[in-house]
């Protein structure tokens, strides 16, 4: 029967609750126990696809197209299990059910409440998650509720969860909170109030923590640690402390030497080997060693923001694993780059990139970018949207079509370079340009997708014959141009299986040292263990004159 690790988080937000659930869940999977995690966000947006990135930070995407929060990816990176749609849900998604459960008639004419519909069905999501009754089932799942306990949008989810805890069988959940203890400069003093407020308030909605982690910018003094413990009603042991690491992957090692998992499986009494973190100490230790340093340059739209780019940031830093050097990551804004000023601002990187994004704004100065990485061979790498700029610059300034773009940004555009799929041809063959949907949330490209590779060309050294990747994007390559792009040397080193769609473009060798870009997001498949093909070779590229 699974268990349940339930994750709660006071005082703050952005604590690091996805970072803290995923640590946890490493060392339990290192002691052989079958791990996920499962994300409950309080917002009653369906999905974060509509959200801004400024506001949400990125939409991380699974295999299966699910539109999830960004914390899905710590998971990924912590974990071996690959997260599903049914790894994160919100309160919209609990309502939609439960109205459309009213609407067919399933509750009997009652009269449908938070209490226990709502509850119930929340206990039902996380059941799905888990995997009960399927083969998929894990043996722990460790379910982060989003939000501030105190918060009024969380509460229906910290009542589930305080009601699943009293159905489910003796020893099946444990309750973990994280908190914030603040450092008063004026005072010079850890104050443990925050702490004991915090959990007073979860004590009153009925749950009380198993065990503590208590974040702060240093490791918490044993005397604040007995105060905490002496006034929150948790066992000293449970009262762990969660200071600021140099390296995230870090904190794994952090908590076990406090005995964090110790103290779950007593609680879940699983009787399982000790841990085995010795991967994570090899890769903290790889980290530090590293002597070289790259620097990037990551012309995006949103970099005011850096979550808004987590995954990307966290597969460059792998990648700089693999390479053994520390990548430096300089945001550069889109919007201040022109053509008379690319290379001011882009010029002593050592390779750029374009990262994805939706919308008008900021769109010449990627071109600007790409334009500038093109004519003075500096590697360069487009994801998503960064595709789609280095097609548009290309059939502007080699083949020669003045005012191409794509249909998202300019509706009159003469040359559709990128556009949506029905807006390619007309039954007679003319080009015909149409609006978008309206539903923004269900016209997309979404999930894994595999394609082929052509053989010869860089993408080919990268993935071999096959490529699979996930995909978040609305607009594609215009195949009415293909043809005319190749001709002037674009390089279509892969298209889509089935539509045969453009997934991946390139130069040759012969014109440019390493130009490429891809319309997935590989970023989402990177592992700290691993990297991933795409950005090792990208950041080795990078390296090549440091040697």
């Amino acid at each position: 029967m699974t268990k349940y690790v339930f994750v709660t988080g006071g005082v703050v937000s952005s604590l690091g609750k996805g970072v803290a659930s995923a640590s946890l869940a490493a060392i339990l999977e290192s002691r052989g126990l079958k791990v996920t995690l499962i994300k409950l966000d309080p917002y009653i947006n369906i999905d974060p696809g509509t959200m801004s990135p400024f506001q949400h930070g990125e939409v991380f995407v699974t295999d299966d197209g699910a539109e999830t929060d960004l914390d899905l990816g710590h998971y990924e990176r912590f974990i071996d299990t690959k997260m599903k749609r049914t790894n994160n849900f919100t309160t919209g998604q609990i309502y939609q059910s439960v109205l459309d459960k009213e609407r067919r008639g399933d509750y009997l004419g009652k009269t449908v409440q938070v209490i226990p519909h709502i509850t119930n069905e929340i206990q039902d999501f996380i059941k799905r998650g888990a995997g009960v009754g399927t083969p998929d089932e894990v043996d722990v799942a460790i379910v982060e509720t989003g939000g501030t306990v105190g918060d009024i949008e969380s509460l229906p989810f910290l009542e589930a969860v305080r009601q699943l805890g009293i159905k489910l069988p003796p020893k099946s959940c444990a309750y973990v909170h994280l908190t914030y203890v603040p450092w008063i400069s004026a005072a010079k003093e850890l104050k443990t109030k925050p702490t004991q407020h915090t959990v007073q308030k979860l004590r009153e909605i009925g749950i009380q923590p198993d065990a503590l982690l208590c974040r702060a910018d240093f490791r918490v003094p044993e005397e604040e640690i007995e105060k905490i413990s002496l006034f929150t009603n948790v066992q000293k042991w449970g009262v762990i402390s969660v200071w600021n690491a140099d390296v995230i992957y870090e904190v794994p090692r952090m908590l076990h030497e406090q005995g964090l998992d110790s103290l779950i499986c007593d609680k879940l009494g699983l009787h399982v080997r000790p841990a085995n973190l010795k991967r994570w100490d090899d890769l903290v230790a790889a980290k530090k060693a590293a002597t070289k340093t790259v620097r990037i340059a990551m012309v995006g739209k949103y970099v005011d923001y850096s979550d808004s780019y987590k995954s990307l940031n966290e597969a460059l830093v792998h990648a700089g694993l693999k390479n053994g050097a520390m990548v430096d990551i300089h945001y550069v804004d889109s919007e201040s780059i022109r053509s008379d000023n690319s290379a001011e601002l882009l010029k002593g990187h050592d390779a750029i990139l374009v990262p994805g994004g939706f919308g008008e704004r900021g769109i010449e100065g990627k071109i600007a970018a790409v334009r500038y990485a093109r004519e003075s061979k500096t590697p360069y790498l487009g994801i998503c949207l960064g595709m789609q700029v280095a097609t548009i610059e290309f059939a502007r300034h080699v083949v020669g079509l003045t005012g191409a773009n794509s249909a998202e940004f300019d509706a009159q555009t003469p040359h559709p370079v990128i556009a949506l799929i029905d807006e390619w041809k007309d039954a007679d063959g003319s080009i015909q340009i149409r609006t978008a949907a309206s539903n923004l949330g269900g016209t997309m490209r979404k999930g894994a997708q595999s394609s082929d590779v052509k053989a010869g060309t860089l993408a080919h050294s990268i993935y071999g014959d096959l490529v699979t990747e996930r995909h978040r994007h609305r607009y594609e390559a215009n195949v009415d141009y293909l043809e005319r792009l190749q001709a002037a040397g674009l390089v279509i080193s892969a298209l889509t299986q089935r539509e045969k769609l453009t997934e991946i473009v390139e130069l040759p060798k012969t014109v440019h040292p390493w130009f490429i870009g891809v319309q997935f997001h590989p970023e989402f498949k990177s592992t700290p263990w691993d990297g991933h093909p795409l950005f090792n070779a990208y950041i080795a590229a990078a390296m090549s004159d440091k040697a």
